[in-house]
């Protein structure tokens, strides 16, 4: 045996998923609570107190002495006798067969049956006993009784309270199925934690009061000579939306109009550390479920299938159970068919739980038809409004959170069913909802982590000696930054919400900004200063879509670097489009992944000095726009996959500086036409695969830095030491084996390097040199220094690491700036040099090293 709580379990849910009982629902588990005790108040009531009691019917063959009449009238009193009694104890009553057969006539009257001489002599023997004998013994009683309980008596008398457990515990299981499905339970325990969390939060509770205070500020402006207003009165409502650059907060859940008065607002609270990570967790975890319940309906269907599978249940109860309200009855007629043990055809019984029983069944039937008109009504609901759609129009309107969006599928069900319980669950909740919501309460967050003292710290000197702040990952600018009015340059990396608001006009000194993976929104105030004072722009994107619009706007920006993708397919050039504007513009650096220039970068080219192409590996192939390039002076095209120098190239008559580094050049024939370029002094073609130079380098006579390193040269050509300006020159990491007699006609030569080489023997000319202050002679195979290197009077640094020397000259100490910092060397080796020579080279000089490159 179960008992009732055992029962009920079946319907238990966690206490938190109430607020996803509606009304109907929680008074359809009172009804199947009560329906439950029905059934088991029926079933105990059975098994404990039901019975049948049956007597035998008399036939007239039994005594020839009993008229029918008669006996039919005997048998009529004896019923009624029975049925008298049964308001005592049935039990007793069954047993009465102990009792002499012929009491039971004694109770009929004298003018119904008229004794004979013979009952007159049974009289004598049983002084006081009368009735009618029906030779049946108390075992054949209990016979016949089981018999006819199984035979005579309805099958729904027998199995009421049974059948009424069943479909109670089936409604049950039918009402909270969707709370036990796993497929559902998750979502709907993930969505009830993170509903009570949103509800509860006090981070939301005190964000929101902060920004109202910002919102009565505003109120207060607005309501400048309107003194006719009570003192604390919102005219919010009145006043219209406010403006997106800057939003109003209002609490959730509550409407601010002139006609409400509102308690005054108090300061600003302190908001700890702990409830805004709280917060911040808090809106991630509504994304990310959002974007994952909103995907299907499986919820919503669950809910109408069970529902209605408890309708057609109750339409099913009632129909066959109102045909079963009349089967029972107290009185039966058994015929057993066992005249073979007992003698008798026929038995009248009586059933004792009958008339408990059918109050029982009205009951129950009265039960159903409430449960059923609730589920009729809760189809009703489910079909009149469409449930997979959720409107958040009325939160809109009564806060500042216009962005709020509408939801669909499982999400809108089950917003549908909070508000049932509270609207207020699903106004709060909405706020999570909006990005506004979530920006200003990860600024107000923000300023209260980075303050001033701590931004301060941060603050940091860079190579060119210039104030420098470097924010990385926050989720905002803290207001704090536009108080550092000294700031030279400001770099913002990883910040996707990041807003430059007017306050930047307090820093006068900032000249630069860095924008990496950071589409900074401007205020039009914090524009119109950014346009005027801003010089350089780094500007760091994966797609081109993230460069700011109002980039292409600052007119006298003068450098602008671009690192990103601008070669997408269904964004070419897009991004160069409007570069137009920058008229001002000098320097720009493009690092991407380009096939060809972009012909819109012709439309700055009048004024554009410097042009830095770097590609990723991507072959650049169309080269035409450099043409209109006349005022260039420098050009780099780095890892474009070139073959040959372009042509285009020869046309920048005043190009002072080409560098054409990792690219795939093979041969630099094409040199001769450098001839035209009579400006060119700096000449970088580094990184390639060239192995020879040819003898029309002679032809650039201005020429005054070569790099030619990390390329396969084997010889360098006496033309190249024809170029008498020629201050440096850069040829290492190739394969010369020979440095030829003629590099002592570079009088003007300050910086040479052939590290990485073949070379063992340094010639005597090499030192007629005199203004050499960098030689880097690093691994080669030199075996000895000539003692000319003496001559080297400004030498400052002197690299031998990596040959195969020896000992060192000790002439080495006449190099009057050369000092240890600059002489690199083996350890071992520097130890042969005499000792009065290593503490010259270990005085400190106060001439700064320089090595050229």
């Amino acid at each position: 045996m179960f008992t009732l709580a055992e029962v009920a379990s079946l319907s238990d849910i966690q206490p938190t998923y109430r607020i996803l009982k509606p009304w109907w629902d929680v008074f359809m588990d009172y009804l199947a609570v009560v329906m439950l005790m029905v059934a088991i108040f029926a079933g105990t009531m059975q098994l404990t107190k039901d019975q049948v009691v049956c007597l035998p019917v008399l036939q007239s063959t039994v005594n020839s002495r009993v008229q029918p009449d008669t006996a039919g009238k005997a048998d009529f009193t004896t019923v009624e006798t029975t049925t008298g009694q049964e308001e005592e104890s049935m039990r007793t009553v069954s047993f009465a067969p102990t009792v002499t057969p012929d009491i039971l006539l004694s109770r009929a009257t004298p003018s119904q049956y008229q004794p004979t001489e013979s009952d007159q002599g049974l009289k004598k023997e049983q002084k006081d006993s009368s009735g009618r004998k029906t030779n049946l013994d108390f075992q054949q009683y209990v016979f016949i009784n089981q018999m006819c309980y199984h035979l005579a008596l309805p099958w729904y008398s027998k199995y009421f309270p049974y059948l009424v457990l069943i479909h109670t515990i089936i409604l049950i299981v039918s009402s909270n199925f969707w709370f036990k499905y796993p497929k559902t339970c998750s979502k709907i325990e993930h969505f009830v934690s993170i509903l009570g969390k949103c509800f509860e939060s006090p981070w939301t509770t005190k964000a929101l009061s902060e920004t109202a205070c910002e919102d009565s500020e505003e109120n207060k402006q607005r309501l400048t000579g309107a003194q006719s207003l009570p003192k604390y009165v919102s005219t919010s409502s009145d006043e219209g939306s406010p403006s997106a650059s800057t939003p109003m907060i209002t609490k959730s859940g509550f409407k601010f109009s002139a006609d409400k008065p509102m308690i005054e607002i108090p300061s600003v609270t302190i908001l700890d550390k702990k409830d805004g990570e709280q917060a911040k967790a808090l809106f991630e975890k509504v994304r990310k479920f959002r974007a994952h319940v909103e995907d299907s309906d499986l919820i919503y269907k669950l809910y109408v299938g069970q529902t209605v599978i408890k309708t057609v249940k109750f339409i099913f109860i009632l129909c066959y159970t109102a045909n079963f309200v009349n089967t029972i009855s107290f009185e039966h007629i058994c015929n057993p068919k066992v005249e073979h043990l007992i003698g008798y055809t026929q038995f009248e019984c009586t059933h004792n739980m009958a008339y408990m029983l059918k109050k029982l069944l009205i009951s129950y039937i009265s039960l159903i038809c409430v449960y059923g008109f609730i589920c009729l009504y809760t189809l009703f609901w489910l079909f009149r409004i469409p449930l997979k759609e959720y409107s958040f129009e009325k939160v809109r309107e009564e806060s500042s959170f216009s962005d709020i969006p509408d939801v669909k599928n499982d999400f809108a069900f089950l917003l549908h069913m909070v508000d049932q319980y509270d609207q207020l669950y699903s106004k709060r909740f909405g706020v999570f909802l909006s990005e506004v919501s979530e920006n200003k309460l990860r600024g107000i967050s923000l300023n209260h982590e980075w303050t001033y003292e701590k931004l301060r710290q941060h603050v940091s000197r860079n190579a060119q000696d210039k104030q420098e702040l470097h924010l990385f990952m926050l989720s905002g600018v803290p207001d704090a930054v536009f108080d550092l009015t000294d700031l030279d340059v400001l770099k913002l990396e990883l910040i996707p919400e990041a807003k430059i608001t007017a306050k930047i006009s307090q820093m006068t000194n900032l000249q630069e900004l860095h924008l990496y993976h950071c589409p900074a929104k401007v205020e039009q105030t914090a524009f119109s200063f950014l346009r005027d004072h801003l010089r350089c722009l780094h500007v760091k994107f994966t797609d081109v879509a993230e460069i700011p619009a109002w980039v292409y706007l600052l007119k006298t920006l003068r450098e602008l670097y671009l690192i990103g993708n601008l070669n997408s397919e269904n964004n070419k050039m897009i991004g160069l489009e409007s570069l137009r504007e920058l008229r001002h513009l000098k320097i720009l650096h493009v690092k991407s992944n380009l096939t060809k220039i972009p012909p819109n970068i012709t439309d700055v080219a009048p004024h554009l000095t410097k042009l830095v192409i770097h590609n990723d590996g991507t072959k650049l192939v169309v080269l035409n726009s450099l043409k209109k390039m006349t005022n260039v002076a420098e050009l780099e095209l780095q890892n474009c996959e070139l073959e040959r120098i372009p042509h285009a190239i020869f046309s920048l008559s005043n190009l002072q500086e080409l560098d054409l580094k990792s690219n795939s050049i093979r041969t630099i024939e094409e040199i001769i036409s450098f001839q035209h370029l009579k400006r060119l002094t700096c000449l970088k073609l580094w990184h390639n695969k060239i192995v020879s130079i040819p003898s029309s380098i002679t032809h650039i006579k201005n020429l005054e830095s070569l790099y030619l390193s990390n390329n396969k040269l084997e010889t360098l050509p006496a033309a190249v030491f024809s170029l008498q300006k020629l201050r440096c020159l850069d040829v290492s990491y190739n394969s010369i084996a020979v440095i030829p007699v003629e590099i002592g006609l570079l009088q003007n030569l300050q910086h040479f390097h052939i590290t990485g080489n073949k070379v063992d023997i340094l010639p005597k000319q090499l030192f007629k040199c005199v203004k050499l202050r960098t030689l880097s002679l690093g691994q080669n195979c030199i075996t000895s220094i000539p003692d000319k290197v003496s001559q080297l009077l400004q030498l400052t640094y002197l690299e031998l690491k990596g040959n195969c020397l020896d000992r060192l000259p000790a002439t080495l100490g006449q190099c009057q700036l050369l000092r240890k910092s600059g002489l690199v060397v083996e350890d071992h080796l520097f130890d042969t040099l005499p000792s009065e020579v290593k503490e010259v080279l270990n005085q400190d000089t106060g001439i700064p090293f320089a090595n050229g490159i």
